[in-house]
């Protein structure tokens, strides 16, 4: 192939993908989705540590505020169940609203991003046949990368509750989400 055409050939290649790379980390409007993953809780009573892990899921509405290149700004919302946690006679299971802020770096198609808000929980407790509930406010926070294409954008974050009652109480997953 004559250097001209090789040339020629690249600029074209380089060219049209471009306005998709920039379109990737810009785009913004509303977006829903839906994720599925892990929820840890751990806690010591009595002196006894315990560590309860579980399939948990969540539902996410969200708004990307697309105004600035290479920035990734957005508002969202989720409703999080984090499955039926045991060990031993100890059950527990936790649900929560949540909002956050988000804020993150687009390399075209594949960002980083943080985000912080507030979770509302309610949570079952089950040890040994006596049952209660427990519910409050408390700070969330997340960390994760993700790749957009289109209007479908795939992620995976890791988010932390910063809830009094316990230890630690988070949750790894994997969510699928679209734009409109």
């Amino acid at each position: 192939m004559k250097p001209i055409r090789l040339i020629a050939l690249t600029i074209l290649l380089t060219g049209s993908g471009l306005p998709l790379m920039v379109h990737a980390g810009a785009e913004s409007g509303v977006y829903i989705g839906a994720g599925v993953g892990n929820s840890n809780i751990k806690d010591t009573v009595n002196e006894n540590d315990f560590d309860m892990d579980a399939t948990g899921y969540k539902l996410i509405l969200g708004y990307n505020i697309g105004v600035v290149p290479l920035i990734d700004l957005a508002i969202e919302g989720s409703y999080v169940d984090m499955g039926e946690e045991s060990l031993g006679d100890i059950e527990y299971s936790q649900t929560s609203f949540n909002g956050f802020g988000l804020a993150g770096m687009s390399f075209g198609p594949i960002g980083l991003f943080a985000k912080a808000g507030l979770a509302a929980w309610d949570a079952d407790t089950n040890i040994g046949g006596l049952k209660a509930s427990d519910s409050g406010s408390d700070p969330v926070y997340g960390i994760g990368a993700r790749i957009h294409i289109l209007s479908v954008t795939g992620r995976i974050e890791y988010e932390y509750y910063d809830q009094g009652n316990f230890d630690d109480v988070s949750m790894t997953s994997l969510s699928l989400l679209y734009t409109f």
